[in-house]
């Protein structure tokens, strides 16, 4: 490239992001950890507000700072020999302070944020690959790069953004919309629609070289009409229509790499047992099911189940260290257990508890509780208040929108 005009990129993001309204306060910004030998590395769904968290913490942290957005039409042919013009720029600049968007899109761009750290620079990084960003981190930056992940708005976040209260009402609304801040300022479901067709397309499709193209988005819409199910990879190759459950496997590292969505493990022991046996899953963002699911009646008790997975994810899981399971044993289920292996504590969802269901989840949640000797458990639920006791047990009956604050 030229290097006047990548200087005019510069300064054109530059200035877009000095004049772009700060948006919504993110409350990972709290968490962000304050760099000095190590890379920071946010990642996450495409169009999740990455860039605003950028923003957030470029003001933040007060001091002059180099940016560029590597998901730029005009930096399509940005290649290795470009680098050196980079740090002409950079170094005219004599800022120390360097951000890097959508940075999984630039060529052995792990090998420069390396150089970069060596010469003393701060280095913040965004991207929306979890398995490039992983593999390439750990490979050239191994012990210099700490990774957060960023979700779109949590229903703390969209109270914030709505300028509502916490309740029932408001979180009717959030359970309908979900979090993408685009498509909750304008309300068009085609935005949902799109993003997940550019997801499919330029991040798995193009990016994997997968040639069927109609079997990724069948089996992807099949898994949106089941969010909150059991699945079997050997089960689904009829409704993606290929061959090989292989590929089945392959799709769905291709799915939780970009992002779209987790899959979530039964709790055992045993690495084996927990393996072979079905998974469930869950999708990123509530307004995913809506818009991509297929379904002749809603199945409001599974997405509450979705709504309480991205909450617990939040605040427990991260894409390289996953610490929620469900329970399965003897025909009895609890929806999630978290940090099984130190201090374990069990969570069932139900959207009602009504006459003829209430045994079967609380019997699920005891034996989970048995399981792990717990004294105290959790049922969520959509608006119920409640207290079951059994013995030495407590089981504790709360609204979703109201244990998530």
């Amino acid at each position: 490239m030229q290097k006047a005009k990548l200087k005019e990129i510069y300064l054109s993001q530059a200035e877009s992001i000095k004049n772009t309204d700060d948006g919504v306060f993110r409350f990972a910004l709290n968490f962000l950890p304050d760099i000095k030998n190590h890379a920071l590395v946010i990642s996450g769904v495409r169009r999740c507000g990455k860039s605003t968290l950028l923003r957030q913490f470029i003001k933040k942290a007060g001091k002059p700072f180099f940016y560029l957005n590597f998901d730029d039409l005009r930096l399509l042919e940005f290649s290795v020999s470009d680098y050196g013009i980079l740090d002409e720029i950079i170094d005219e600049t004599g800022i120390k302070l360097i951000f890097f968007d959508e940075i999984q899109t630039a060529v052995n761009w792990e090998l420069y944020v390396r150089q970069k750290l060596d010469q003393g620079f701060k280095v913040v990084l965004t991207g929306s690959n979890a398995s490039l960003l992983s593999r390439e981190l750990g490979t050239k930056l191994t012990g210099r790069h700490i990774v957060k992940e960023l979700f779109p708005f949590s229903y703390s976040e969209y109270l914030t953004f709505s300028k509502t209260k916490r309740g029932y009402n408001s979180f009717k609304k959030y359970f309908q919309m979900g979090g993408f801040p685009e498509y909750l300022k304008l309300k068009n479901p085609e935005i949902l629609t799109q993003l997940q067709k550019d997801i499919l397309y330029r991040d798995i499709a193009v990016r994997y070289n997968v040639w069927d193209e109609r079997s990724l988005q069948r089996l992807y819409i099949f898994l949106a009409s089941h969010a909150g199910s059991l699945i079997s990879p050997s089960k689904l190759k009829n409704v993606a229509g290929v061959k090989s459950h292989t590929t089945i496997l392959e799709y769905f590292s291709y799915f939780e790499n970009s992002y779209l969505l987790s899959l979530v493990q039964k709790f055992a022991w045993s690495q084996k047992a927990q393996s072979l046996a079905p998974k469930k899953v869950y999708f990123t963002d509530i307004g995913f099911i809506r818009t991509a699911g297929f379904a002749f009646s809603e199945n409001a008790g599974h997405i509450l189940e979705n709504f309480v997975f991205n909450e617990l994810r939040r605040k427990y899981g991260s894409f390289d260290d996953k610490q929620i399971y469900y329970y399965n044993e003897g025909n009895c289920e609890c929806d999630f257990v978290i940090n099984p292996y130190t201090t374990p504590m069990c969570i069932q969802v139900c959207l009602k508890l009504e006459h003829d269901n209430t045994e079967r989840e609380i019997k699920g949640l005891l034996s989970a509780m048995d399981f792990f000797k717990l004294k105290k458990g959790i049922i969520l639920t959509e608006n119920s208040h409640d207290v079951f006791v059994q013995e030495d047990k407590r089981v504790e009956i709360m609204p979703a929108w109201e244990y998530f604050e």
